[in-house]
């Protein structure tokens, strides 16, 4: 199947458009100008803020201009996450995209279906004159992937819609009514290093590899291997039968997505060679047999390194225990279920990133909660951390809940047209990740809020792909829905 048979066609051929354009979190300025542009080319009302948020407007279709108002809701960003060896500049290159059986894919690199299709879908809709809809409004946001800043800072006052359409969810056939709210939370030790002469002993670098990643949100229930998490497992399993001194740690790049891959770098004496061997393989082997079901393209590999200067600078002994204790103590991963809806997830944080720099080490954490106190008091547990080992922990990017509400009349239409179409209720739920409209209702308790999307899998990691079929219907369906709200 060529890209260009895909239906509904303006909206595929519209999200090539945008994947043309790079739309890396901050840097959404040209695609932000270029829908401007659009919009001016067909005489719509525009409005460009300095976050480069964008708002567009269309009049009502004929007899529908006394209606209350729809707002659609997508932001510009994307992840940009590729896999080792792959070649792609996200600041200047186009994504490369392909058609795998019934989805779309990228070569090697995240898609960008995670918002790009709520983006082309908006625009689809304003550029089709013959739609049935009441007044119309297109908010497009900016930095969504990394809290949100761009909604966060969008005057709300513009919006004069009453029901809010957000088109960031990505499953099929559900309707989610309400989202955690989180804040991104950095722990930053500091460190002390000391200087060796490389001809003292050997450099080793252990890299981990093959593991599926994904939205730290949405995935984190699916117990999934953390390769930040799993470089503390090493070197503790390490501790226990020799002694190294730690040069260098990196695992991960965002808070926001679950760790693909990590490497560290350990220095000892040509003496303790062996023992490395035998418990490096032996802590391989334990967990790679612990995580056989859920990764099972884990890779644990280890070369030795020729060093690039007469000296390396190691960690003292006393910054080594602090990281190690850090590692392997740090909370992680889901800390409750839900007790309202049963087998959703209530509050989480990820450890999305470790970086140990010359002076500091460095912890980034996505933290997650559909309870506003739990949110705070997962932060607080980070904070009583960082003060037992004299760290600092910074909190930003700290965002509101969406409180569920049950009632009103977008959900029940939404609801009626899903039976309409399908014959069956949609499912109706919360979403364990940030998503827009709690930051829109906290400014506009007045709207009326749903959130939808097509089927996609492995956002935030380049295993995303959107189901070609699951856009169609998701369009037809938004397409209903629209005129549903206009009768």
């Amino acid at each position: 199947m060529l890209y260009e048979s895909l239906q509904p066609e303006t909206v595929f051929r519209y999200f090539k458009e945008i994947n043309n354009i790079p739309r890396a979190s901050g840097q959404e300025k040209a695609l932000s100008d270029w829908i401007v542009s659009f919009a001016r080319e067909r005489g719509l009302e525009v409005h460009q803020d300095s976050r480069y948020n964008v708002l567009v407007r269309k009049p009502a279709s004929p007899g529908l201009e006394g209606m209350p108002g729809v707002v659609l809701q997508g932001h510009l960003d994307m992840v940009c996450e590729k896999n080792k060896g792959t070649v792609h500049d996200f600041s200047k290159d186009p994504i490369r995209m392909e058609v795998d059986g019934g989805f779309l894919r990228a070569k090697g690199t995240t898609l960008g279906a995670d918002n790009g299709i709520a983006v082309a879908m908006g625009l689809a809709v304003l550029d089709d004159r013959d739609l049935v809809h009441p007044p119309l409004e297109v908010l497009l946001t900016t930095d969504e992937e990394v809290g949100m800043t761009g909604a966060l800072e969008f005057d709300l006052n513009l919006l004069e819609g009453k029901y809010l359409l957000n088109l960031d969810s990505e499953e099929e056939g559900e309707l989610v009514v309400g989202c955690a709210g989180g804040l991104k939370a950095l722990l930053e030790l500091p460190v002390s290093r000391t200087p060796v002469p490389t001809d003292a002993g050997i450099l080793l670098e252990v890299s981990i590899t093959g593991l599926q990643g994904g939205h730290s949100g949405m995935e984190i229930h699916k117990n999934r291997g953390n390769a930040a998490r799993l470089t503390g497992t090493i070197l503790c399993k390490l501790r226990d039968s020799l002694d190294f001194q730690l040069v260098a740690l990196q695992g991960g790049e965002k808070d926001n997505v679950i760790p693909r891959e990590a490497f560290l770098q350990v220095f000892l004496t040509p003496s303790q060679r062996e023992r490395f061997e035998e418990a490096m393989t032996a802590a391989s082997a334990e967990i790679r047999e612990e995580t056989r079901l859920t990764e099972p393209g884990l890779a644990i590999r280890w070369n030795v390194l020729e060093p690039s200067a007469p000296a390396l600078e190691v960690l003292d002994g006393a910054s080594l225990e602090t990281v190690l204790f850090l590692l392997a103590c740090l909370p992680n991963g889901v800390q409750s279920m839900s007790p309202e809806l049963e087998g959703f997830v209530e509050s989480s944080l990820n450890l999305g990133k470790v970086a140990l720099e010359q002076d500091r080490m460095l912890f980034l954490f996505a933290i997650r909660s559909s309870v506003r106190t739990k949110k705070y008091w997962i932060a607080r547990q980070l904070q009583l951390f960082a003060d037992q080992v004299d760290a600092k922990l910074e909190r930003t990017a700290d965002y509101p809940q969406w409180p569920v509400r049950m009632e009103g009349v977008l959900l029940a239409k939404a609801v009626a047209v899903h039976e309409e179409l399908y014959g069956k209720k949609p499912l109706v739920k919360t979403l364990h990740a940030g998503v827009e409209p709690g930051v829109i209702l906290e400014g506009r308790p007045d709207m009326e809020a749903i959130s939808l999307g097509p089927d996609m899998s492995g956002v935030h990691s380049p295993e995303e792909r959107l189901d070609i079929a699951s856009t169609a219907r998701t369009w037809d369906y938004l397409l209903a829905l629209l005129a549903k709200l206009g009768a």
